[in-house]
């Protein structure tokens, strides 16, 4: 019965927004402005601080009140559920992170909508607009600049060797499911260039007919002791931290390559590993069904998906998903040069992320010594 309850309140919040957000007329961004300022300020999640200073950016530019708040994704979703649940919403935009938890919790039950601005919706992938995805971040291999010359290592499956135990450096996937959800990535969707990564290695070809190549790289890169920790800060300062005799590898967010001028580190870009630099993660955008403020939350939607818009995580190597937006030429990782070759997430098999996040982590720890 108490379900029935909120699933009935989410849908009536559902039809509300959807109501406030329909598309009558042709796309008018001016009427938009118009409209959004008669509305209350509007509140922005993201699980990066960057969200405050586009929400002042926002607020400038369209004249629109606009609070951004660093929330970590798990905490939006659950922020987003219950105000529905009570139909008493105060935040009005969430760009969250976790995909798969987003699809899973949000949108079946009527918390969110997504909306995708009709005069850019030809610059977004066709994958990334149903839900709209705003932004999308690297995660990339990477090396000590002081102690190499060039990236130590060539191939991922290099790292399940003895040389390289105990010197790899990364978040722990028990506590990390963008790790989880990648294994499940690769073997989704990469799993053939996983195996031609072991034959290009190892000279001979992998057997995958009872465990699949990602499968293998995963049981054996947690049996060769990779040092996790409980952020990407953690693999940055292994991996960066000048004065180093031992070089270790790390997989990061691009993000953390402004270390290098913060904090004098060594951050260099693996740019030619085999079968990728590094892999995407990608932040959905949503609209909280029953906002107060649905023509506001339309257009920091659009503004975030402009060059304007994401200028403050553009600096971090994080891009939109319009494709009209680049990077900036002096983005530290200079991850923008190997985009193409990153492994892109594919939000067709988000849902299947979310239900094998469980199994991925009882491979880790299963298999992880130390």
């Amino acid at each position: 019965m108490r379900t029935d309850h909120f699933a009935a309140t989410a849908i009536g919040l559902l039809m509300g927004a959807t109501a406030a957000l329909a598309e009558d007329a042709p796309f008018d961004l001016d009427a938009l402005v118009a409209a959004a300022k008669a509305e209350p300020p509007v509140s922005v999640f993201d699980s990066t601080g960057k969200i405050v200073e586009m929400a002042e950016n926002f607020t400038a530019r369209y004249g629109v009140a606009a609070v951004g708040q660093k929330v970590k994704a798990e905490e939006q979703i659950e922020i987003m559920a219950r105000e529905a649940q009570a139909g008493n919403v105060q935040g009005d935009v969430s760009i969250i992170s976790d995909a798969p938890a987003a699809l899973a919790q949000l949108l079946p039950r009527g918390y969110a909508t997504s909306w995708v601005p009709p005069d850019l919706a030809a610059r977004i992938p066709e994958g990334y607009r149903d839900p709209l995805v705003v932004v999308t971040s690297a995660n990339v291999w990477t090396y000590n600049t002081e102690v190499y010359t060039a990236c130590p290592v060539t191939n991922v499956w290099q790292l399940t060797l003895p040389e390289w135990k105990g010197r790899v450096a990364m978040q722990d996937p028990l506590g990390k499911s963008v790790f989880t959800d990648w294994f499940n990535q690769m073997e989704t969707h990469g799993d053939a260039a996983m195996a031609a990564a072991y034959q290009a290695q190892f000279g001979k070809p992998i057997d995958t007919a009872t465990e699949s190549a990602t499968l293998q790289w995963v049981k054996a890169l947690a049996a060769n002791g990779p040092l996790v920790g409980s952020s990407d800060s953690n693999a940055s300062e292994t991996v960066g931290a000048p004065g180093q005799t031992t070089g270790f590898m790390g997989l990061m967010s691009s993000a953390k390559y402004r270390d290098n001028a913060d904090d004098g580190f060594k951050l260099g870009l693996c740019r030619d590993i085999q079968p990728w630099p590094g892999f995407t993660t990608v932040g959905v955008g949503l609209i909280t069904a029953g906002s107060d403020s649905p023509n506001a939350a339309k257009l920091f939607m659009h503004y975030a998906l402009t060059a304007e818009g994401i200028a403050p995580q553009a600096v971090d190597g994080k891009k939109s998903s319009n494709m009209d937006v680049g990077l900036p030429a002096d983005e530290p990782s200079g991850v923008g040069a190997v985009w193409d070759r990153l492994l892109a997430y594919d939000m067709t098999t988000a849902l299947d992320d979310w239900d094998t996040r469980q199994d991925w982590q009882d491979v880790w720890r299963l298999n992880y010594t130390r």
